[in-house]
């Protein structure tokens, strides 16, 4: 996937939360007045990729508490100049699950969700922006995760928990995306 791919992906991606569907056109617009858009010393903000990580009955959901955080969330990270932001959110998940790439199984390889979110200033850099480029992927629950040293945790939560472990707008959305998944099966 490169960037003309991922523009295509996001022109043909619908949601039915208007939020969301403003953050794609605003993803959009960054895309193409950015070409370093997937290096993060693009201070503005860059694309990130990550996971929406269920099991097979899509009954749990896996987060993980991220030390810099401080909070529960989904896998993911950076691009840092990776186009094929699928690839990178697999890496991530790979990454922060310490799970082998054979574990790790994209559903469908479409958009499950884009989000963007400010990052606050720190000793890494100034304050900047995330657009986020979100995929669904399935992960046998029955597989110890062993994670890294980028979390403190690491768990399997039932769909009902995952609002006491981070109750955000964006959550929400890809939960009740989740939710509605499940219906369909």
């Amino acid at each position: 996937m490169h960037r003309a791919q991922l523009l295509s992906l996001l022109n043909n991606y619908r949601t039915p939360f208007n939020t969301e569907a403003g953050y794609v056109t605003r993803t959009q617009h960054f895309m193409l007045q950015h070409e370093n858009c997937f290096h993060r010393n693009q201070y503005a903000g860059h694309l990130t990729g990550s996971v929406w990580v269920v099991n097979s009955t899509r009954e749990k959901v896996l987060l993980l508490h991220h030390r810099k955080h401080n909070q529960w969330f989904q896998p993911g990270g950076h691009a840092d100049g990776d186009t094929d932001i699928l690839r990178v959110a697999l890496r991530e998940a790979q990454e922060e699950t310490g799970l082998s790439p054979e574990a790790i199984k994209p559903v469908d390889g479409n958009i499950f969700d884009v989000d963007i979110h400010a990052i606050p200033a720190s000793v890494r850099g100034p304050k900047h922006m995330h657009y986020d480029i979100r995929f669904l992927v399935e992960i046998d629950d029955s597989l110890p995760i062993p994670g890294n040293n980028e979390s403190h945790e690491v768990l399997w939560v039932p769909l009902k928990d995952v609002s006491r472990f981070n109750n955000n707008l964006s959550t929400y959305r890809m939960l009740e995306k989740n939710r509605r998944l499940r219906t369909a099966i």
